[in-house]
């Protein structure tokens, strides 16, 4: 049983209400009940009234009263997404948690959410109706929106979560203090904005299958959600393209790795920038040979075209670096790595010239496609470790974790 008369709790849960005196006891209560029998920590529920005009607040202050761990928050503007910044920039407990009054997702998914947070496993948690084992009763048009919302998210802001929307979810309040104040959605695109900032700096986002049942008196526009949903994926879009998003500089200070993610997703989105710069290169370069051009000429002006588009579209998205800061740098840095492709293949080339005075252009492409083809990996390996590299971010990624990991097990303690 928790030890509610703590005065750090370890879980913060936020309710955000507005016009809820009907439902937010209930919620409360059986919320209440649930952790006292399952979550062996201190605890707190927090109600965070987004300027109501009914009796919620009346209500709320009342169950401070009669259930220990309980706190009413009151915000004079609506917006959960406000109502859930405004309470997590200011709690004292270490994990930071919300779910819809409703209690659409069952509860007893709540201990699994918040577990690998307190472990230092991962940074932010969240319920996903879209995963594998999940269980979700609720109309074809919203289960259409949804899935549809999720892989427009996947296609204009490269989302690897799977389901941003679902009203349960968990960050650790280190984190939440790096990226909620650059969040500025108020209303429900908070939580995608969130999630997308999270990716991008690099954290981990544990997701947990959840079972949830659509509540028939939502009050919820899923349509109006969405277009605004719509206007705010444009807009985050458009800051991480100009770099007005900091998240180098957090994935570095907090993230788990560089912001392109893992080397196995790095070398996903190398090799298929790999094969379309191949086809720039050699194309260009047949084309040019065709036309009396020299090969050696043609294989440095068609090396060079395709060198500059791989530069930039490995920085952006490969290595997930946005914006122009560094672009000028970066593409200096690619020239270096043109020359010592180049150097290969030129090398290769005046070989085949050695072995035969007059190869044909069919001979000649295989040979500089060899020569490209053994340069990729020093290509690889300069840009990861010398061109898009960020230190803190790789060589104290595991450290920062287990920091992490002793700060919220002491709070345990």
């Amino acid at each position: 049983m928790s030890d509610l008369t703590s005065p750090t709790p370890v879980l913060d849960v936020v309710i955000p209400v507005h016009n809820e005196q009907h439902t937010v006891a209930a919620c409360v209560w059986r919320l209440h009940q649930h952790l006292v029998q399952t979550f062996p920590y201190p605890f707190r529920i927090t109600v965070a009234d987004n300027a109501s005009t009914d009796s919620t607040v009346l209500v709320a202050t009342g169950l401070v009263a009669e259930l220990p761990g309980v706190a009413v928050v009151q915000l004079a503007e609506k917006g959960r997404g406000r109502a859930l910044k405004a309470v997590w920039l200011t709690s004292d407990a270490p994990i930071l948690a919300y779910m819809d009054v409703d209690l659409s997702t069952d509860l007893d998914a709540l201990w699994p959410l918040v577990a690998p947070l307190m472990s230092g496993h991962s940074d932010l948690a969240i319920g996903s109706r879209l995963a594998r084992g999940s269980r979700v009763v609720r109309g074809a048009r919203r289960e259409v929106i949804s899935r549809a919302y999720n892989l427009i998210l996947r296609g204009a802001l490269g989302a690897r979560f799977s389901d941003a929307q679902c009203g349960f979810k968990a960050i650790r309040a280190d984190v939440a203090a790096e990226l909620l104040p650059l969040v500025e959605d108020t209303t429900w695109f908070f939580d995608t904005e969130l999630l997308v900032l999270a990716q991008r700096c690099g954290l981990r986002i544990h997701e947990v299958p959840v079972d949830w049942f659509d509540d028939p008196d939502s009050r919820v526009d899923a349509v109006a959600t969405a277009l605004d949903d719509l206007r705010g994926v444009r807009r985050v879009r458009r800051s991480l393209s100009s770099g007005a998003l900091p998240v180098a500089d957090i994935a570095a200070r907090i993230g788990r790795g560089t912001p392109g993610g893992s080397t196995w997703q790095q070398l996903q989105r190398f090799a298929a920038v790999g094969v379309a710069s191949t086809v720039v290169h050699l194309g260009l370069f047949a084309a040019l040979t065709a036309s009396d051009a020299s090969a050696q000429g043609a294989n440095l002006v068609a090396l060079l075209v395709a060198t500059v588009a791989n530069t930039a579209l490995n920085r952006r998205w490969t290595f997930g670096i946005q914006g122009g800061r560094g672009a000028a740098r970066h593409q200096a840095q690619g020239l270096v790595v043109f020359g010592i492709t180049w150097l290969m293949t030129a090398g290769a080339l005046g070989l085949l010239h050695l072995v035969t005075t007059t190869p044909a252009t069919s001979l000649q492409t295989a040979v500089v496609a060899l020569a490209t083809a053994a340069s990729t990996v020093v290509r690889f390996v300069a840009m990861r470790s010398w061109m898009f590299r960020t230190p803190a971010a790789v060589e104290d990624g595991h450290e920062t974790a287990a920091a992490r990991h002793t700060e919220v097990t002491s709070r345990v303690a």
